[in-house]
């Protein structure tokens, strides 16, 4: 990942944005000298922070202290899941609403388009969009008169590819730039409390594309499934690699969450918007994970 400059950052996008890059450092730094088990204070020379300096960025972002981050960045509990055998998607079922496995499906509503609508790639349909700040950097937030079309991410200088890639997928759409509008859902997407309504998305593909984003819904905060596990649920698990198709076409990232699937051999895989980004939603979700199961 390329520096930055977070106070220029933080100015074009917001605080969030600005810590996502400190953040995003580490996790560089990290992944290049994971073996070497490398203290705080290498992690802030990597950051271009004083240890205490980094210490509060890290607490802010994740809302933990930093030993235990960088212990999630690991990923040591997904991986002992995975060892274990246990069925994970299935295992969702399981974890009920009182912790913090509360279900996608019960925060985000989702509408398919009809075939004919889907056919026309997106003819007729006005789609405002907005930049904003979030915790994984510049969110471009993209939205419809029924709900959410569109979520993606960009790292800086990289913010125009972005916008041509999603405006691709709705090639015949008119697009407006309207920050005003998408702005409710920017407020609501990251928030950690209960929305009292659900967010409404409205999705364009195929019917199995549509199957394997349903199934995505099904993965709790904080939890993790396998390709295979997606692919057995949707129809058999020789459609793996159909799956891992459908998962990287997913054009609303986090909220139809696409990156807590993991190759079978444990590899955390591609991901669209980059895997610093990855193992950043990973680590953040499952410090969020830790923090309401000790609530």
């Amino acid at each position: 990942m390329n520096t930055v400059d977070p106070k220029s950052f933080e100015n074009a996008f917001g605080p969030q944005a600005a810590d996502y890059a400190r953040m995003a450092e580490a996790i560089s730094f990290l992944d290049e000298n994971q073996m070497a088990q490398p203290r705080l204070e290498d992690v802030a020379d990597a950051m271009g922070l004083s240890a205490f300096h980094a210490q509060k960025v890290f607490s802010r972002w994740a809302g933990v202290s930093p030993k235990r981050l960088l212990a999630l960045l690991t990923h040591a509990q997904a991986r002992k899941g995975l060892d274990e055998g246990l069925p994970l998607l299935d295992a969702a079922y399981d974890v009920g609403l009182s912790g913090p496995g509360r279900l996608h499906d019960l925060f985000v509503t989702m509408e398919a388009m009809t075939p004919g609508e889907v056919k026309k790639k997106g003819e007729g349909l006005e789609i405002r969009y907005g930049w904003h700040d979030t915790p994984f950097g510049a969110g471009l937030y993209m939205t419809t008169p029924r709900g959410l079309c569109g979520l993606a991410f960009a790292d800086p200088g990289t913010e125009t590819a972005a916008l041509e890639d999603m405006c691709a997928r709705w090639a015949n759409a008119t697009f407006v730039h309207d920050p005003a509008a998408t702005a409710p859902f920017a407020a609501r997407v990251f928030s950690r409390d209960a929305a009292d309504e659900p967010l409404k998305v409205l999705l364009g593909g195929t019917p199995f594309q549509l199957q394997v984003w349903r199934a995505l819904l099904e993965i709790p905060s904080g939890e993790i499934c396998s390709y295979t596990d997606i692919a057995k649920k949707v129809c058999t698990e020789k459609a793996v690699r159909a799956v891992g198709s459908a998962v990287g076409r997913n054009p609303i990232s986090y909220l139809i969450p696409c990156h807590r699937v993991l190759r079978q051999t444990k590899a955390l895989g591609g991901y669209h918007w980059g895997l610093t980004r990855k193992k950043a939603l990973l680590a953040w979700e499952a410090a969020g994970a830790e923090r309401s199961a000790e609530d």
